[in-house]
């Protein structure tokens, strides 16, 4: 007998990317230009796609559960008219997954159209929310982006930048936004800059991503990142630099650089392959071990581990291969085959593995559990020994800036020490990156970064009731 198994994120023990947006401004290609731009940044979110696009007149819109190429046909793409739109990937963080919370939201309102969606998270959603409800506001989703439209919606003042302007300034959190009218195109960053956003230009067009990826494939140049708390508005007059905050302080999240971002992409002056490549170089400096070959977990395992064995002088094999096409639904057998899960995206090459030392190099440990699986599953292709390398410090704290993340108490790190941990996942032996070895391999002084997930280091102030962040690991934890 089989049951039916629709689980999304079936035995994953891994972060999960936040969101990714894509915009185009005055670019008779745009709405295909931004579905490209979201396929390039489907890495970013899985859960959902949408595309608003305007004629400068009215709106058109369409949204759906599911990966970019799914969730758009040629019928869907024929009505998405106009030179202007903005895109979005979803992975929930704040407010339940479901088509309701599926962006960009669209809506019109005294001053005309308006459209958004954004990358990150609202530190101050709830409260801001009630508020607006005790002031006669109805929401129809439970995403945290659905309260900026409101404040924006009840602003006094009359140009959308002044709207915009007051609305941002009552947010707290790390986001990065898009806003779309009938006349132009805004893209914000938080104070901070704790979420990417860059600008890219194609011929005499304008484009807003993520990720410089997103430029490469549909063949813009980059131009710069946007700045923390820089507001760009671009109209037909051009771009103009603004700055909604009175005051802005680089923040941006390392974890980027380690897990998040495309390993092409190149971000706040740095390609992420080379950062992650050079963690690996960093890690097998700081915790040398004598072994046969090193093995990366795919897929962002794989930089760091080619680093560690350049700078280690051992073979780089891999020695597990990852199945890339594991889809949102699978039948799953009545009596349950050990670690299925983890076999369903990982196998071990028992012929590159059997008898030798093994070093394996992943990116993070979160609550343990993948990682336990995986050394079992080699130690059952016949390794003699296997060593955890990790490409980031202990992750002991949460995210509560758009990066989906369980409660600090179910962190592997934050309740265990080293030698417990290693005793966890059953390696003989585990180390990660030290937090001074991935600022030299990033390049970049710690004062310019968030590592709140690693340091307890809140750049963005979280005492009042925190935006909830969706944590569909606390179900996966109920099935182990």
């Amino acid at each position: 007998m089989i049951s039916y198994n629709d689980d999304k994120h079936h035995e994953d023990d891994h972060f999960h990317d936040e969101c990714g947006v894509f915009g185009a401004y005055d670019n008779l290609e745009a709405a295909n230009l931004t579905y490209l731009g979201l396929y390039a940044q489907q890495h970013r979110g899985q859960e959902s796609a949408g595309i608003v696009s305007t004629d400068g007149r009215s709106f058109n819109s369409h949204r759906g559960m599911g990966l970019v190429a799914d969730v758009f046909k040629k019928t869907d793409m024929a009505r998405l008219t106009g030179a202007s739109s903005i895109g979005h990937v979803r992975y929930s963080t704040s407010g339940e997954s479901g088509l309701r919370n599926c962006q960009p939201f669209s809506f019109e309102y005294a001053h005309g159209g308006i459209a958004m969606c954004h990358n990150g998270n609202i530190v101050n959603a709830p409260e801001l929310r009630k508020e607006l409800e005790q002031e006669g506001s109805i929401f129809q989703s439970t995403s945290d982006t659905e309260v900026l439209i409101h404040l924006v919606a009840k602003s006094k003042a009359s140009a959308t930048r002044d709207r915009l302007t007051e609305a941002v300034n009552r947010l707290q959190g790390g986001f990065s936004l898009l806003v779309l009218t009938e006349s132009s195109l805004f893209g914000v960053r938080d104070k901070n800059g704790i979420r990417p956003l860059v600008l890219g230009k194609l011929d005499d067009s304008y484009v807003l991503a993520s990720e410089t990826c997103a430029f490469d494939l549909v063949g813009a140049t980059y131009e710069r990142d946007i700045e923390p708390g820089e507001m760009v508005l671009i109209d037909k007059d051009g771009i103009q630099s603004l700055r909604p905050f009175d005051s802005s302080e680089s923040k941006f999240c390392v974890f980027e650089y380690v897990y998040f971002a495309r390993p092409d992409s190149n971000l706040e002056g740095v390609n992420v392959y080379e950062a992650r490549y050079q963690i690996g170089v960093e890690l097998a400096k700081e915790s040398p071990v004598e072994a046969d070959i090193v093995v990366p977990v795919p897929d962002s395992g794989v930089p760091p581990a080619m680093g560690f064995a350049e700078a280690s002088g051992i073979p780089f094999q891999m020695g597990l291969i990852r199945n890339h096409y594991v889809g949102r639904t699978f039948i799953e057998p009545q009596q349950s085959i050990r670690n299925f899960g983890v076999k369903l995206k990982l196998n071990p090459n028992r012929k590159l593995i059997e008898g030798k030392r093994v070093i394996l190099v992943d990116d993070s440990i979160v609550r343990g559990t993948t990682s336990r699986k995986i050394v079992e599953m080699v130690r059952a292709a016949g390794a003699a020994e296997v060593h955890m390398r990790i490409s980031s410090p202990p992750t002991k704290h949460s995210c509560f800036y758009g990066i989906n993340t369980p409660n600090s108490e179910e962190l592997l790190a934050n309740k265990m020490n080293l030698e417990e941990m290693c005793k966890a996942i059953n390696a003989d032996s585990l180390a990660f990156v030290s937090s001074e070895g991935m600022y030299r391999a990033v390049g970049k002084p710690r004062s310019v970064h968030c590592d709140a997930c690693f340091s307890g280091d809140y750049p963005v102030p979280i005492d009042g009731p925190r935006s909830p962040q969706l944590s569909l690991l606390r179900f996966f934890s109920r099935k182990e």
